[in-house]
């Protein structure tokens, strides 16, 4: 591993041996109401533990990558930053003992006690998802465990002490990860050009899905421990989770960010109505950060299609179309548009990073933002991103297209939160 020295590069190969521990949506829930310092406590060990483990598989993976991806310039940067957070983690200072034992004997162990959490069950993109190659030996290891409770008794000050330093350093990892995804962008935009290709090949395509997915989890990890630390009192919150996230209230504000940001870029005085027919009270456990940015994405697809098909200075458009249906398993987002379709040789396109019919921007380096904030229209990393973010609680995103008419895509978004992360 260039670039490190020996001993650093030693602890991740070791590191990057152990298996990930996936937490559900529902698992995190349950934990989380009115945790005790104690509770964050054992929350915290687990980070303490879990991170560095899904942190050194992202190194390993990211300096084994073919074809002298491995070496671009904004790939390298991106594997420093993991390694720096890496390294910040490992020498993060562990629990004392007498911190240690008093949080020991006050965690719940009889069954009598013990809140249940629900058990949660594999996540279905896991199937679907190639695994990165590895020929490294599992060693056994204790298991780990996101949920353990505590009970709300006098523990020492250094508890909260700890906590709050904790809680620091994830702070300084997260700001540090921001611009991870429009880094590696330019770091596949480097290789492109490097390989002078437009596309780029499946072995790559898998591994930024993996990536990213790993980084969703990381990134939901890191927040939620972040905002149970912060000890809100919203009773919808738990976290950064909202228990009641009313799919009206969300879709709506994403409508009204979407049509904003396309009568901005096209200078319409006349933009594209969006018609929404969703029940006023559906809601449901959820991030509604997530779920704003997935139906965001699709409006703006949307929106974009139909202003480009009838041009930016029709009188009228066909309305966009956003129905909302409740299941017993899942709930379901449909947005449907009349801007023309996709061919049927490009709907496989249409998920692969780097694939897009608009002008590709430049972005600085230096650029540092999160993938929310970031400008990625024209980096054609929408659709994929968006598909992964309904993917790591266990839903779903596809696409129906009639060429010559318009689009539906179906946002599926798994109600049960019974999901493990899909960790890979």
């Amino acid at each position: 591993m260039p670039g490190i020295c020996k001993e650093l590069a030693t602890k991740i190969a070791h590191f990057a041996r152990f298996p990930q521990t996936g937490v559900s949506l529902r698992q995190m829930v349950e934990f989380g109401q009115n945790p005790s310092q104690g509770t964050l406590l054992r929350a915290a060990q687990f980070l303490h533990d879990e991170l560095p483990i899904r942190l050194a598989h992202r190194v390993v993976e990211l300096d084994s990558l073919p074809d002298n991806l491995n070496q671009m310039p904004s790939v390298l940067r991106v594997k420093r930053m993991y390694i720096d957070s890496f390294n910040e983690l490992i020498n993060f200072p562990r629990v004392s003992d007498r911190i240690k034992d008093a949080v020991k004997g006050a965690t719940v162990h009889g069954n009598a006690e013990r809140r249940h959490l629900p058990e949660s069950n594999t996540n279905p993109a896991v199937s679907d998802m190639p695994r990165a190659a590895s020929s490294h030996w599992i060693p056994p290891i204790q298991h780990r465990s996101y949920h353990y409770e505590v009970k709300p008794t006098e523990l020492p000050v250094e508890v909260t002490e700890y906590n709050r330093s904790f809680v620091k350093s994830l702070e300084r990892i997260k700001r540090r990860h921001d611009p991870v995804v429009t880094t590696l962008a330019h770091g596949v935009v480097e290789y492109k050009q490097l390989q002078k290709t437009n596309r780029i090949d499946a072995s790559v395509q898998h591994f930024l899905d993996r990536f990213y997915l790993s980084r969703i989890g990381i990134r939901m990890l890191i927040g939620q421990q972040i905002e149970l630390n912060q000890q809100r009192r919203d009773p919808n919150y738990v976290g950064v989770i909202c228990t009641n996230t009313n799919v009206a209230e969300i879709v709506q504000e994403a409508i009204d960010n979407a049509r904003y940001i396309c009568g901005d870029y096209y200078v319409l005085m006349n933009t594209p109505a969006i018609e929404l027919h969703c029940p006023k009270d559906l809601a449901f456990m959820y991030v509604p950060s997530h779920l704003h940015h997935m139906v965001f994405e699709l409006l703006k697809n949307s929106l974009r299609a139909v202003v480009e098909l009838y041009g930016d200075e029709a009188e009228k458009y066909p309305p966009i179309k956003v129905v909302v249906a409740e299941g017993n398993e899942d709930i379901t987002i449909k947005v449907s548009d009349e801007g023309g379709g996709i061919p049927r040789s490009a709907m496989e396109q249409v998920w692969t990073y780097m694939y897009t019919t608009a002008q590709t921007p430049m972005l600085d380096p230096e650029f540092n933002q999160s993938d929310f904030k970031a400008p990625l229209a024209g980096f054609g990393y929408g659709l994929p991103l968006s598909r992964l973010y309904a993917r790591y609680f266990g839903g779903d995103l596809k696409l129906i297209s009639m060429e010559g008419y318009g689009t539906d895509a179906y946002l599926h978004l798994s109600r049960l939160s019974d999901n493990e992360e899909p960790l890979a």
